[in-house]
Formats: C-alpha cells, sequence, structure tokens
C-alpha cells in the first residue's frame, strides 16, 4: 500500500525542512508514489500521477494567468501534491494566484520553510514506498501459501471462511446469487445481529465491477465463480474503508471457493470413476461432440449405440457429510453395479453428486422397458437395501437426449423422496411444478431468473418495508382475481388496486398480461424453493 502525503509529511527530512500545508489538509490522504524535483513548468507530459513535485520555485512564472496554467496541468496529470521550498524567489509567503488555483483544483500546497536537501526528501519518501511493496508482496505471498495449503486439503467453505476471519479480524459471510446467507463467520459478533434482515441488506448493495466496497454498509463484496458462470458473494464486513491487504484477502478465498467447488470430489473405485466420468460429460455436455461419449463407453466395455438409452437415479434417503456419507455414496454405486451385473444388463454406474448414483442404461430393441426396471429395483434393494429410492427418466431415442433423461431421472427422485406409497421406482408423472423447481432451486440459472423477475421489487420492498410482493402473490393466487386478492389481503379494493399499480411501475410489467404473470408466479415459486432449501 502506497504511503499517503500525510504520512510523506511526518518522514524526518520533510520536518527538517519544516513541511507545512498552506493548501489542501484536508486532501493529504492522497497516496504519493513517487517525487520528481523540477525547476522547469513545463513538465506536466512528463508525469504518470501520484508525484510529490519538489521545486524551489526559481523558475515558475510572475504572470497570474500562467501560473494557473502550471497548477491546473498538474492537477490533470493527477499529482499528489506541490511542495516549494521558500528562500530563492518566495521569501515569505507563496503567490496567491498559486495558492488559489491549487484550491480549486483540490491539490496541496506544501511550503518548505527552511532549506532543504531535496537528495535526502527524495531517498526517504523513495524507501518508504519501495518498504511498502515489498511489504505488500510478502503479504500476497503469504496469502497464497495459506490459500493454497486450503485447496490442496481440499477445505470446505466453513473452513476458508474461517481463515479469512481470523485474517482480517472481521465477520465474513457467503451468500448465493439470490442473496441467501450460505455460510458465516461472525467472529466474536452476535450471529442475529450480524445476520438480521439479511437478504434486504444485502440486495442494496450491487457489485458492478468483481470487488466493490460499499461506503453505506462498510461491507466489501466480491463475487465467487469460474468458467464465467458466478454462483455467490463473498462480504467482508470490514466497517470503514478497507486496506489493500483486505482486498488482496477477500479476493484470494472467493478464489479458493470457485475452485473447491470445481474440484470437489469422491474416492471412488477405478471403474466407477471412469463411468462417472463419461456420465458427468454427457450431463454437463462437456464433449464437444456427443458421439465421443459413445467412444469412450465402447472402451470401457458398455456399448451404447442402436440402444434405447435412459437415464436412472438413486437418491439416498439421508443426507450426510463426512467420510460415511462418502463410503455409503460409494457402497450404494457399487452395489447398484453389481445388480446391474447380476441382470447382465449392460450400464454406466457412477455418482451423480454427494447423495445420487446415475446409471445410464442400454438395452436392446427387444428387450422390453418395464419389466428391466421392476427386475432391477428388485435386484438393487436386495444389494443396497431401502436407503434410497429409484428414479427414471424418459426413453433417449439417441445419446444427445441422455441428458433430459437424466435430469427428468433427478427430478423424480427429489420429489419420490416425500411419496408415501412404496412402488419399485419412480417416474416423471408424479412431478408438479413445485417439483420441478425443488429440484433446480440450487442452479445459479433459476436464481438468475428470480432477480430479473423479482429484484427490482424485492429490493423497493427492503428499501421501503413494504409489502408489494406478498401483495403480488395474493393476487396471483387469486388466479388475477382482484376482488378475491383485495379480500385476502384484508384491504379495500381501492387500496389494492392501488399496490398492484405500484408493482406494475416498479416491475415495468402489465399484470393484465396472462404471460406475464406466469413468468412472475414461476419466479415466486422459485423463490420459496430458494428460501426453504437455505431455512427449511
Amino acid at each position: 500500500m502506497l504511503p499517503s502525503l500525510a504520512d510523506v509529511l511526518r518522514l524526518p527530512a520533510l520536518r527538517r525542512a519544516r513541511a507545512r500545508v498552506v493548501v489542501g489538509a484536508e486532501h493529504l490522504d492522497i497516496p504519493v508514489r513517487w517525487v520528481h524535483i523540477a525547476e522547469v513548468t513545463d513538465l506536466a507530459h512528463l508525469l504518470r500521477g501520484g508525484e510529490l513535485v519538489l521545486t524551489t520555485g526559481i523558475a515558475m512564472p510572475d504572470d497570474p494567468g500562467a501560473l494557473r496554467r502550471y497548477v491546473a496541468e498538474l492537477a490533470e496529470v493527477g499529482v499528489a501534491g506541490i511542495a516549494v521550498e521558500l528562500g530563492r524567489k518566495y521569501h515569505s509567503e507563496l503567490p496567491a494566484a498559486l495558492l488559489d488555483a491549487a484550491r480549486e483544483a483540490r491539490m496541496p500546497v506544501i511550503s518548505l520553510d527552511r532549506e532543504a536537501r531535496f537528495v535526502e526528501i527524495t531517498e526517504a519518501v523513495h524507501v518508504r514506498v519501495v518498504n511498502e511493496q515489498l511489504a505488500e508482496l510478502r503479504e500476497s505471498e503469504r496469502l497464497h501459501d495459506v490459500f493454497t495449503q486450503l485447496s490442496v486439503e481440499g477445505a470446505q467453505p466453513g473452513q476458508v471462511l474461517r481463515e479469512v476471519q481470523r485474517l482480517s479480524g472481521c465477520p465474513v459471510v457467503l451468500e448465493n446469487l439470490t442473496h441467501q446467507v450460505l455460510a458465516c463467520e461472525p467472529g466474536g459478533e452476535d450471529p442475529g445481529a450480524l445476520l438480521a434482515a439479511w437478504e434486504s441488506r444485502s440486495r442494496r448493495v450491487s457489485t458492478p465491477p468483481r470487488t466493490t466496497h460499499d461506503p453505506a454498509t462498510g461491507w466489501l463484496v466480491t463475487m465467487v465463480g469460474a468458467r464465467g458462470q458466478d454462483w455467490g458473494r463473498l462480504i467482508l464486513v470490514c466497517g470503514g474503508p478497507p486496506t489493500a491487504r483486505q482486498t488482496m484477502l477477500v479476493e484470494r478465498a472467493a478464489s479458493t471457493l470457485a475452485l473447491g467447488r470445481l474440484l470437489e470430489r469422491h474416492e471412488e473405485g477405478l471403474e466407477r470413476q471412469t463411468h462417472r466420468t463419461i456420465i458427468a460429460g454427457i450431463v454437463d455436455r462437456a464433449y464437444s461432440d456427443p458421439e465421443e461419449a459413445l467412444v469412450r463407453a465402447r472402451a470401457v466395455g458398455v456399448p451404447l449405440s442402436g440402444r434405447n438409452l435412459v437415464g436412472l437415479v438413486l437418491r439416498l434417503r439421508e443426507n450426510g457429510t463426512g467420510l460415511a456419507a462418502q463410503a455409503r455414496l460409494a457402497d450404494t454405486a457399487e452395489g447398484a453395479a453389481r445388480a446391474c451385473r447380476d441382470l447382465r444388463l449392460q450400464v454406466l454406474v457412477g455418482s451423480l453428486d454427494d447423495l445420487r448414483v446415475g446409471i445410464l442404461l442400454a438395452l436392446p430393441d427387444r428387450e422390453p422397458l418395464e419389466s428391466c426396471l421392476t427386475r432391477l429395483a428388485e435386484r438393487i434393494r436386495e444389494r443396497v437395501g431401502d436407503g434410497s429410492v429409484l428414479a427414471v427418466g424418459s426413453r433417449a431415442e439417441s445419446i444427445r437426449e441422455v441428458r433430459r433423461s437424466f435430469l427428468e431421472a433427478r427430478q423424480v427422485g427429489d420429489v419420490a423422496l416425500r411419496q408415501s406409497d412404496e412402488r419399485p421406482y419412480y417416474r416423471l408423472p408424479d412431478l408438479h411444478l413445485r417439483g420441478l423447481l425443488h429440484l433446480f432451486r440450487d442452479d445459479e440459472r433459476v436464481q438468475t431468473y428470480v432477480e430479473r423477475e423479482l429484484g427490482p421489487l424485492l429490493a423497493y420492498d427492503a428499501r421501503h418495508g413494504s409489502d408489494l410482493t406478498d401483495m403480488l402473490r395474493c393476487y396471483l393466487a387469486a388466479g388475477r382475481n382482484k376482488a378475491l386478492a383485495a379480500t385476502r389481503a384484508h384491504l379495500s379494493r381501492p387500496a389494492f388496486y392501488e399496490r398492484l399499480r405500484r408493482i406494475s411501475r416498479v416491475l415495468n410489467a402489465d399484470l393484465d398480461s396472462v404471460e406475464t404473470c406466469l413468468s412472475l408466479h414461476v419466479a415466486l415459486l422459485s423463490l420459496d424453493s430458494v428460501r426453504e432449501r437455505l431455512h427449511p
């Protein structure tokens, strides 16, 4: 971090010269990048900004207009200030034209009341600047080592946040794109006070660049994401203006969080890892040519060409963390693979995430799907017990449709956990709109959709303490029947109609349009799903 002009004026070399601030005492926080000695007035084109200009004033013009131009040119390039030694041209005070021009340009002017050795001043300032830069470089290297170690160890978000809090001494919060808190490290502060009305407070803080400081809240905010897909924000509650070290710290932590999300994987057998990689490549569209998946599958002994392909998902009933959960997931995947081998089925089997095992079933045309699924479900239950449900996606005519089949199966599996009937497997007809949104509630694209549709209204409510979002929900739940909605909201019709007009203005939306209201209704359901995920 560069020293400020106030820091420079406290150096012994300038104290010996009896440095005195004549103009701009309120602007001494400006950083000084270098010191430039100049006895000519035509020097602005030689400077880059941030310099403290030292001069005896011997070459300064007597004409007031020329003095004003001299100051204006220096201010335009962004010099930190002008220090003029008295005794050669100016004996007791500096000319009024110089001071007036500096005052208008908000540029500090310092008089050196005693003869100074300019070389001592330049050496002292330059040593301070270089030392600050070296200290910043050492701190950067230290932070790099700390967060590299966290990345290598596969640290969870909570561990990363604890390290940020320890190094900064400030509370730190990780939130998603809809401003719901994912993790928090209060650092001794009351969590209730820190997170009170968090969503509405967070919505008031925008992040145009990757990292920004909001003076109103004292928050230092940076985006978290990788490969062009942001999925959250990391917020350091530092109170006042952040230091360069705090900015470096929060950005390095955000990179570690993004990297950790990309590298999070489980220990599995080599065959399961290979199968998982192929399935993930299909689901994540990692292959530039979908036919590459056929080649890779054939290479591991699972031909997919000319077969009916169906995506299946084994969804574990119990959530868990740590080694026990990883072992349970690995056992489930291996048990499913053995069940398929027992029935001599051509399949790819691999974990999809912490709670799901994916099965890509490749059936010959003559093989009836329903009977095959029934036999497979029974054999899987024998192998892995009843700790999971089997969900089935729709049949895929080609490898390009397998991703859709898996996404359907994932959705069915999440909703099937709440079903009371005991069936061997579940399919898409069990789902409704809420179930669909339930599946995608962690998807950044859904969160972005919610923000696009409802962000202005949620921000308006946060700023004004109003209930327009609830009124919109009431209106849509009543099937756009304004009279019924007003009754349910316990408002008079004129009052309710005025709220609808305000909602329309805030969202710039036509609430009489069926399509618009449908889009807003889906966004509200999505918002409920996201909030339910974080606040069950």
